[in-house]
C-alpha cells in the first residue's frame, strides 16, 4: 500500500513539473495543462491552500503546477492555508488582549462602562529564491533537453519545499533576519504567556529531543501569508539559454539553461490557543510499550487544550522516529483514539479522528523548552 502511495506520488510531482515546463516552452496551453494536471485533485473547502490562492491570482496556469509539486512533497504546506498579507511586507493582526470586565447591578445602583484591550502583531514574510543551471551541451545530448532539465530543477524544487517546511516550526528572524519566525520560537517557554499550550514531556535534557505539534489552521487561528500585491506559490521563471560566467572559477564561459525559483512566504498565528507544542520528547526514553503510552497521553492533553476544533484544519505533526513509535502502538492497541482511516482511498493515521502527519522537518535535536 505505502509504495503504490509514494509511486503515486512520484508520478503525479512528475507529471505536474513536466506540465509546467511544457506551458513554459509554449508546447501546451495553461488550460490543458490545467485540465491534465489538476483531474483528480481533491482542495479544501474550507481554508485555501496555496493552489486556490494561486489560480485565482494567475490564471494562466503556471504557477499552479509548481505549487502542485510542493504540496505533494509536503503537507503541511497544503494544511496551512494561504491568504495574502495586508502588508507588502507580511500581514499586521490586530489580537484580543483583554475582555470587559461585566457588573452585577443591583436596584438604583450604577455600571461602570468597560472595554476590551487589543494589541497589534506583525508577522513579515521571506523570499527564498534558487537558480538551477545546466550545460547546454549535456542537457541537448540525448536529443530531449526538456527531460534533463527537469531531472536537476526536481532536486531545486525539492530542497526549496524541504525548506521553507522547517522554516514553518524553527525560522527565527532573530538568528536568520531574511526568513520568518516560525511555530517553535513563538512556543518556546514554560514561563510565557502561552505556556499552557506547551506541554513538558519527559523534561528530557539530552542530545535527542524533538516535539509533536498540534495545529489547528484556520482564518482566524493561524495560516500561511503572501505579501500584499504578490504572486502565491513557488513562482519559476525559465531564463533560457544564457551565458554562465566563471563557470571554472579562472573567468571561463559556458552556455547553459537557467531557471529561477522564488517564493515570497510567512506564516501568522492570530490566536495560539489553538496551537499546541509537546516538547521535550526525549526520543532514548521511548524504549518501553509503557513510555510509548505516555505519548498518547501527552496528545489526550493537547486535545484538551484546543478551544474548539470548528475553526478550521487540525492536523498532528511528528517526525518519523514518533511515528513509528506510534505504529507500534496501533500493533498493541495502547489506545482507541490512535487507528487508521481510510481518506480518498489512502490510509491515513488518526488520533481523535484527526490526521497525524509525518514531516522530516521536526528534528531530533530541539533544544530543550525550559
Amino acid at each position: 500500500m505505502h509504495s503504490l502511495i509514494r509511486n503515486h506520488t512520484f508520478q503525479m510531482v512528475v507529471v505536474a513539473a513536466l506540465l509546467a515546463l511544457a506551458v513554459v516552452s509554449g508546447l501546451i496551453d495553461p488550460q490543458t495543462a490545467s485540465l491534465v494536471g489538476f483531474a483528480g485533485v481533491a482542495l479544501s473547502k474550507n481554508n485555501p491552500t496555496l493552489l486556490d490562492l494561486a489560480k485565482r491570482q494567475d490564471p494562466d496556469g503556471k504557477i499552479a503546477q509548481i505549487v502542485e509539486i510542493m504540496n505533494a512533497e509536503n503537507e503541511v504546506i497544503t494544511d496551512m492555508g494561504w491568504q495574502e498579507g495586508n502588508l507588502e511586507t507580511g500581514h499586521k493582526t490586530t489580537v484580543r488582549t483583554e475582555l470587559p470586565e461585566a457588573t452585577w447591578r443591583k436596584l438604583y445602583g450604577g455600571v461602570q462602562p468597560g472595554k476590551s484591550g487589543t494589541a497589534q502583531v506583525t508577522d513579515t514574510c521571506g523570499m527564498l529564491e534558487a537558480y538551477a543551471e545546466v550545460d547546454k551541451a549535456l542537457a541537448d545530448l540525448n536529443g530531449n533537453t526538456a527531460a534533463f532539465r527537469l531531472s536537476e530543477d526536481a532536486a531545486h524544487i525539492e530542497g526549496m519545499a524541504q525548506k521553507l517546511a522547517r522554516t514553518v516550526f524553527y525560522g527565527n528572524e532573530t538568528s536568520e533576519p531574511a526568513a520568518f519566525t516560525g511555530l517553535a520560537p513563538r512556543f518556546n517557554s514554560l514561563s510565557a504567556q502561552n505556556a499552557d499550550n506547551i506541554i513538558d514531556a519527559f523534561s528530557g535534557s539530552g542530545g535527542d529531543l524533538t516535539s509533536i505539534w498540534l495545529c489547528v489552521w484556520g482564518p482566524q487561528t493561524g495560516f500561511g501569508i503572501v505579501p500584499k500585491g504578490s504572486k502565491a506559490g513557488l513562482q519559476m521563471t525559465d531564463k533560457g539559454q544564457v551565458t554562465i560566467e566563471n563557470v571554472d572559477g579562472n573567468g571561463g564561459r559556458m552556455e547553459g539553461y537557467r531557471t529561477h525559483y522564488r517564493q515570497d512566504a510567512g506564516l501568522t498565528v492570530r490566536d495560539w490557543r489553538y496551537f499546541v507544542r509537546i516538547a521535550n520528547i526525549d526520543l532514548s526514553e521511548l524504549t518501553t510499550l509503557a513510555n510509548t503510552k505516555n505519548l498518547v497521553n501527552w496528545m489526550v492533553q493537547a486535545s484538551e487544550r484546543i478551544p474548539s476544533f470548528g475553526k478550521g484544519r487540525a492536523c498532528w505533526y511528528l517526525n518519523r522516529q514518533i511515528r513509528e513509535k506510534l505504529r507500534l502502538g496501533i500493533l498493541e492497541k495502547i489506545s482507541t483514539n490512535l487507528t487508521w482511516e481510510t481518506v480518498e482511498g489512502k490510509r491515513v493515521m488518526t488520533f481523535d479522528d484527526i490526521p497525524v502527519r509525518r514531516t522530516d522537518a521536526l528534528i531530533n535535536t530541539e533544544t530543550r523548552v525550559v
